[in-house]
Order: C-alpha cells, then structure tokens, then sequence
C-alpha cells in the first residue's frame, strides 16, 4: 500500500445524527491523498454500523472496533495505525471545510519548522452556543501565529484540539497523548510547546466545532476549571518556573488565590502578590504579602517571574500595558495565567 500524506485520526463513540455530516466533509476534501484511521470506542447507538457501511464504500478508510476505553485510549490506538507523516485530528460531530487539508498542508510546507497547524474555527449553531463558548472562540481566534500562541498558553487551551494537523515526528517526540486527570489535548499542547514545538494557524474558518449538551468539555470533569488550573500548575512549574528564585503573582482574587495553591504545593517560590484593592493591599494571601503596584520594582530582578492571574480580560489588558511600559517581556519576564 502506497503511504498517505495525511492520517485522519477520527475517535468516534456515539455519534448519532451528527456523523454522517462529519463524513460527507471529509469526502468533499479537495485534497485527496487521505486515509481516515476510525476508532469505534464501543458505540452502541449505530453508528458502529455506519462506520463499517462508510469502510466499505471508501478504501481509505480503516476501521477499528473496541471495547470502551475512553478518549486517550481510543487517541493513542488510532495514533499507533496512522502511516502518514501528517495526522489530521476530527471529530464525528463536526465539519471540516473542504480546503482544510489542502491550506493545512499547504502551511506546513511553507513553514517546515512548525510541528502542528491549526485554524481558525466556529461553533455552530450559534444560537445554542453560550456567552462563554463565544468569548472563548473570539480569544482563540485572535491567536494566529505561533508567537501568541506560545505567549499566551497559560491563559487557556490555545487551539481547538479537532482542526489541527499534527507532524507525525511531533506525537512521537513527546509520547503521544497522557491520560492525566486534566484534558489530554491541552496537556499535549503544553508539552509540544515546551519541547519547542511550534504552533501554527491558517487565517481562515476551516473548522466548525458543533455545540452540543453532550460534548466532553461539558460533562467530563478533566475539564473543570480547577483542573485546568492544576495542569497550568504542573506546567509553569516544568518550564518558566524552573529555574526561577522569585515568583510574584498579579491578582489576589479568585484565580490568583486558586493557582497559588497548585504552585506552592509544587514548590514555587512564590514571595508575594500584587492587587489594586485598596482593602487587599497590606495584608496577605497563603502568607505572602499583597502589595500595590507601585512597589513591584522591590521585588523585581533578573531572577524574578511575574505571573498575572487575573480572569478579567480587561484587566489583563491593563496588566500586560504596565508591565510592558517597565520594560518586561511577556512570554519572559511575565506571563499572562487565567
């Protein structure tokens, strides 16, 4: 058998209804030198059926059935059948635009120092989809290079885990998906970046994500706040942390209190925090003291890392314009943790 140029590696589990859209978007690729791994994990509700049907009419797909494992189970056992150099990920409840293969591989090919390719991407339908859902795919969006995606990691999960093209070399350098108790793309995105693996984007909608009650960012608790903040934890803690003497955190109100905790728990040097609130300033948080803004030049040096944990995104904004007229860097001096 002749090798692909790109591996869809497409999980299904219960698909329903919304999975023969997700094949017909694949059959409209105007790039065609595709085979799509299909890992059935254990469905129940036909679409196990639908899959064999599609296998049958289409020889680039391969379908495997399993007993239910769950979703880093099903990742990593489709991963380990995908020959191509490039795996594209899918999931049976979306759409890809028909050129979302060919700009995909058309970026990477410009760009043969970056490891994944991602795009921008729309929820639909949009009247389902929430306030939070909206903010989050407006912040996703605004970040199509692999500078701000790389800067702005910690903020929140920095590409949308279905649209993205992957260089096969990229899963084996840093072994695939983890199951942790945190959400496997996110975890992967964090160790890619730290491995100094580039993220990219095409500047163009090539993936609509379909809001649904059932997704997993919706019932699955790996993707509870808390836990995200546990894996930003593990992850500052690993790569600008490091090597760190000082850790000052922006923000004494709920995200800084709450990301505090994971870090002193992983030994950060945490020597105080930063507020505005005038009620806040001078007293302390986990018995560190909170200081104004004004006196953050004390504590600064080449030894010290500002975190701003502030969930506000105009608050942010503020934040990174003072740090930045100081003369810090984000992404080196600080970085920006919600």
């Amino acid at each position: 058998m002749t090798t692909p140029l790109i591996s869809v590696l497409l999980p299904v589990r219960d698909a329903g209804a919304y999975f023969e859209e997700c094949m017909a978007s694949l059959g409209r690729q105007t790039l065609e030198d595709f085979e799509v791994v299909a890992v059935d994990d254990g469905s129940t509700d036909g679409s196990e059926v639908a899959l064999d049907e599609w296998a049958a009419r289409d020889p680039r797909v391969q379908v495997v059935h399993r007993e239910q494992e769950g979703l880093v189970a099903t990742l990593n056992a489709g991963l380990e059948l995908c020959r191509a150099p490039f795996v594209a990920r899918m999931d049976a409840d979306d759409i890809s635009h028909p050129r979302r293969f060919e700009l995909q591989v058309a970026e990477m090919e410009d760009l043969p120092w970056v490891g994944v390719v991602s795009c921008l991407v729309r929820h639909f339908p949009w009247h389902g989809v929430g306030e939070g859902y909206r903010i989050y795919e407006g912040w996703l969006n605004s970040l199509s290079t692999p500078e701000a995606i790389g800067r702005e990691r910690f903020v929140e999960s920095p590409v949308a885990h279905p649209s993205v093209l992957v260089r096969r070399e990229a899963y084996d350098l840093v072994g695939g998906y983890h199951d942790t108790e945190w959400a496997e793309d996110y975890d992967l995105w964090l160790r890619l970046l730290e491995a100094r693996v580039s993220v990219s984007k095409v500047d163009r909608y090539l993936y609509f994500w379909r809001e649904h009650t059932e997704r997993l960012t919706r019932v699955d608790g790996r993707y509870s706040v808390e836990n995200f903040l546990r894996c930003k934890a593990k992850y500052l803690l690993s790569g600008p942390l490091a090597d760190c003497e000082r850790v000052v955190v922006w923000g004494a109100g709920q995200t800084g209190r709450r990301l505090s905790k994971h870090l002193l728990r992983g030994g950060a040097p945490i020597e105080a925090f930063v507020d505005i609130d005038s009620e806040k300033i001078g007293g302390t948080l986990r018995e560190k003291p909170i200081i104004d803004p004004d006196d953050l030049s004390m504590l600064m040096g080449s030894d010290t890392i500002i975190l701003a944990a502030v969930g506000s995104r105009g608050a942010r904004k503020l934040i990174r314009e003072r740090l930045n007229a100081i003369g810090l860097r984000e992404g080196r001096e600080y970085w920006c943790v919600a």
